[in-house]
């Protein structure tokens, strides 16, 4: 459903937020080892998402990635929509220049309710609640090992 650079970007917000709730700020390198993705590319999205004032940065030795109550109202809508955009949101399943409501596509009833759906799914808890719910161990980051 998300690109993989958005899955990343999702891991590493709330990662950040978890981080942030005790105070610490964090690196690229430990966010991507966390996160299980590639450093290069988890430092680009973060700086993307910085530019976007989804996260703050802060350079110097007890500098890193951290969240403040600033960052406080952003959901996962926010975060899809600065990494992959609105398209999940809005335009033709099937790609067509004129699909709308008066001009529906065949798909057009059905994608509207699973849009509606997944819109009220991402902007139901806000990232940091998210990372509460990681933090209290009712949720996890990464994968299992068993």
């Amino acid at each position: 459903m998300f690109s993989k650079a958005c899955q990343y970007g999702i891991k590493a917000v709330i990662y950040i937020w978890v981080q942030s709730l005790s105070g610490a700020r964090v690196g690229a390198k430990e966010i991507a080892v966390h996160v299980d993705a590639p450093e290069p590319f988890t430092a680009k999205i973060l700086q993307d998402l910085v530019r976007k004032k989804i996260v703050g940065s802060q350079k110097g030795p007890n500098g890193g990635f951290y969240v403040d109550k600033s960052h406080e109202k952003f959901t996962l809508k926010d975060l899809v929509s600065a990494i992959d955009g609105d398209g999940l949101f809005s335009g033709c399943s099937l790609g067509l220049r004129e699909c709308s409501e008066e001009n529906p596509c065949p798909l057009h009833s059905e994608i509207k309710k699973v849009r509606n759906h997944v819109l009220e799914m991402l902007t139901k808890k806000t990232l940091r609640e998210l990372a509460l719910e990681v933090n209290n161990g009712e949720t996890v980051l990464s994968r299992l090992i068993g």
